[in-house]
């Protein structure tokens, strides 16, 4: 098994990597940027993906989603949470008073925004494609700090000047595994479905047409984004998670209900969710439910009701 993840070593997707099952014997190819993973795990390079999709203080990654939704297909068959703190990673013999500059990824920053006015005032912040590259930047001298794990202080040689930094204490990032399209892991009871809608013309009521499919059906969703297409301005398409596998009858119902009064569905894989949350499935919506009530249409419309 060969894994592309967006590098270098000592991300955090690289951590998130490691707890896959069979991931820490398998090759780890570090690539520089989100669609260059991706384009990897399309063209075949890999046979499996690893990126960042959604952070709790700054919500999702839009690079991600929008390779997702519009780029060749791919598909989602495992989620992982990973808590995360962060480590300032200096030179050795660096002081708060020598910092002029910190690097670290865009989605860092806010994270630790009051903490770094409070302890590094003066700094200017510089962006790098990961927290890793950040710290590269700084072993190879070219920013004071950066804002990264601790884990990956030893694999540049840097020294942690202060670690456990965070605005927001409990702070979680959801990265997804990837694979080129194939059927879904089975359902587990314990299940996430991601699915991107596109809006054929744009009405009034048109995202509430989306939602009652789900709403009737009892199908909590966890995640709704709206995203621009690119077609022209005005055209959008939805992102959504949603608890339940596509085997289950309410979700397949659902997904044909959405198919109907959409112009198109992408779906992007039925997966274990990682935290294991078990959904309520509401009176009317479980799996029997569905199956009596096609019996008894049978049986009216075959004159044996």
């Amino acid at each position: 098994m060969r894994y592309a993840y967006l590098g270098p070593q000592g991300t955090f997707t690289e951590a998130a990597l490691r707890t896959i099952p069979g991931a820490a014997e398998a090759e780890h190819v570090p690539l520089s940027t989100v669609p260059a993973v991706l384009d990897a795990l399309r063209s075949d390079k890999v046979d499996g993906a690893v990126v960042a999709l959604e952070n709790s203080v700054e919500g999702s990654v839009p690079t991600t989603l929008d390779e997702l939704a519009t780029g060749d297909q791919l598909q989602i068959v495992a989620e992982i949470h990973i808590p995360v703190s962060f480590a300032l990673l200096v030179r050795p013999g660096t002081s708060f008073g020598d910092i002029k500059t910190v690097s670290s990824h865009p989605i860092a920053q806010p994270q630790c925004r009051r903490w770094l006015a409070e302890h590094v005032p003066d700094a200017e912040w510089r962006a790098a494609t990961s927290n890793a590259e950040a710290a590269q930047h700084v072993a190879d001298g070219h920013y004071d700090a950066a804002l990264a794990g601790s884990f990956a202080a030893a694999r540049y040689g840097l020294d942690v000047l202060a670690e456990d930094i965070h605005d927001v204490a409990d702070a979680v990032t959801r990265f997804i595994e990837l694979r080129r399209p194939c059927a879904p892991p089975p359902p587990t009871g314990m299940d996430r479905t991601t699915v991107v809608a596109f809006i054929g013309e744009d009405h009034p009521g048109a995202l509430l047409e989306i939602l009652n499919e789900f709403s009737m059906r009892g199908i909590n969703l966890t995640l709704i984004q709206s995203r621009p297409t690119g077609a022209g301005l005005g055209s959008y398409l939805f992102w959504m998670d949603f608890e339940g596998h596509v085997q289950d009858a309410r979700v397949g119902e659902a997904l044909m209900g959405l198919r109907r009064v959409v112009a198109d569905v992408r779906y992007l894989g039925s997966y274990a969710r990682a935290d294991q949350v078990r959904p309520e499935i509401r009176r009317g919506t479980h799996d029997t439910d569905f199956t009596e009530a096609a019996a008894w249409l049978t049986s009216i419309r075959s004159g044996h009701a």
